[in-house]
């Protein structure tokens, strides 16, 4: 642990990668929250099985490591039996993973006003009231979006998602971006063509399948096939730990915030990004790859 970054919050808490053996060929889906974390480990559970009707169960199957809700132990002696190929997924930024040389990292990102809206409404759907004085349901004082703008990157902060922890996130992946077993996605580009993110992702896991079988392993993960069957693809889906599994996809669209936000909000979340991104990084971070054409 002494090489990484700490981060450690009341939900979250990354020294306990340190109880995991990381096999050669692990994959590792890096991610700030809300940003396609369950889309790109579905993809990867499709791919390894080859199986559009796969049970993917990715809160057992593909374990949340970093989170402190389950006993470590429980989850290291899970991953540890565990004889086919692995998929974990983390929300702790590249500077505070164990980066081993062989495993693939795959980093996805989202607007960071995406992000931080979907989180607002993914909040109102889980039974847990840690991060009610940042995102109040009724928020006349319009303190949730300050929050975001002030909020530290790590700590209790960091777990609250705020602008200053997705920054962190991308300029930790991006730092790494040149090894070979690590690479960024954008929700944006998953959005524009599902068919060429599956095609990128199956060349950096190294599997292929045919034509047909491709065709109906990226239509399993279609938006609206997930979402017609949210108990199958939801985290816990079916076990009654979100008030509503489908809700988990409430839209998977982009600019949501549009209209939302004040002009000095907009001007203050403009300032941030500008003064901790160059505009390239901050163009990319935003709209992915293909620019400024989903809004």
């Amino acid at each position: 642990m002494s090489s990484r970054k700490l981060y450690l919050g009341p939900l979250t808490d990354n020294r306990r990668w340190d109880m995991v053996n990381i096999r050669p060929d692990d994959v590792i889906v890096v991610t700030p929250p809300k940003s396609g974390t369950t889309w790109m480990q579905t993809m990867v559970a499709l791919l390894f099985s080859g199986d559009p009707d796969i049970e993917t169960e990715l809160s057992v199957k593909m374990p949340w490591v970093d989170i402190r809700l389950r006993e470590m132990t429980e989850v290291a002696e899970r991953l540890e039996a565990m004889r086919h190929r692995r998929c974990m997924k983390s929300h702790t930024p590249m500077d505070g993973l164990p980066l081993d040389e062989n495993a693939q990292y795959i980093c996805v990102f989202r607007h960071p006003l995406d992000a931080h809206f979907s989180y607002c409404k993914h909040l109102r759907n889980i039974p847990l009231s840690t991060f009610d004085m940042w995102y109040p349901e009724k928020d006349e004082d319009r303190i949730t979006f300050r929050r975001f703008l002030d909020g530290g990157a790590e700590g209790f902060d960091g777990d609250a998602m705020p602008l200053a922890h997705i920054i962190q996130h991308y300029k930790a992946a991006k730092a790494v971006a040149d090894r070979p077993n690590v690479s960024l996605y954008h929700y944006a580009d998953m959005q524009r063509d599902l068919a060429d993110t599956f095609a990128r992702l199956s060349a950096q896991l190294g599997i292929s399948h045919s034509p047909p079988v491709l065709d109906r392993l990226i239509q399993a993960a279609t938006f609206d096939n997930m979402k017609q069957n949210a108990e199958r693809f939801a985290p816990s889906g079916g076990k009654g730990f979100f008030k509503s599994d489908a809700d988990f996809f409430h839209s998977g669209t982009s600019g949501k915030w549009h209209g939302k936000l004040n002009d000095d909000e907009l001007a203050a979340y403009d300032a941030m990004m500008d003064a901790y991104l160059t505009p390239e990084d901050r163009e990319w971070l935003e709209h992915g790859s293909g620019g400024n054409s989903v809004t």
